[in-house]
């Protein structure tokens, strides 16, 4: 596998730098699935003393994206990936680290196929679920993904 947790923190200080200095950092990718970090501080929180949704929804987007990014780096073929919708559920305050992971890889391999024999777009939902130290849920954030190979 070619993508790693260092490549990818790297990708994110030249390419997403507010999710770098928000603190966001990948911690484990493997070809099931994508784990990364953020941990409430000053520059991530809300004025209700816990972390920013959008910082947690730029965590939980990027679990989700690094395992469309590694499917298409794996099929070696020229596919651009946009997200096309979003939806958000929050049921505790995120403080301390929250830990974002998402699990669907094999949902990413079958749209990435049917991608790739028929040329059509694809698109599928990811899910990644985001917790806190006590490994309590704070947030489910689905993120519909599109895919199309290009010509």
């Amino acid at each position: 596998m070619g993508l790693t947790a260092t490549k990818l923190n790297r990708f994110l200080f030249f390419k997403l730098p507010s999710a770098f200095i928000c603190g966001v950092r990948v911690k484990e990718i493997t070809t099931e699935r994508c784990k990364a970090t953020v941990k409430h501080r000053w520059i991530n929180q809300n004025p209700f003393n816990s972390m920013y949704f959008a910082v947690q929804a730029m965590a939980a987007e990027l679990t989700t994206g690094v395992l469309v990014m590694n499917e298409i780096q794996q099929s070696g073929k020229n596919v651009s990936m946009l997200v096309a919708n979003n939806k958000s559920s929050f049921s505790k305050k995120a403080t301390g680290t929250i830990t974002f992971i998402c699990e669907d890889a094999n949902l990413v391999r079958e749209g990435m196929k049917k991608a790739l024999e028929t040329g059509d777009g694809q698109t599928f939902w990811l899910k990644s679920i985001g917790y806190n130290q006590e490994n309590i849920q704070v947030s489910e954030m689905h993120f519909e993904w599109t895919v199309k190979v290009k010509k």
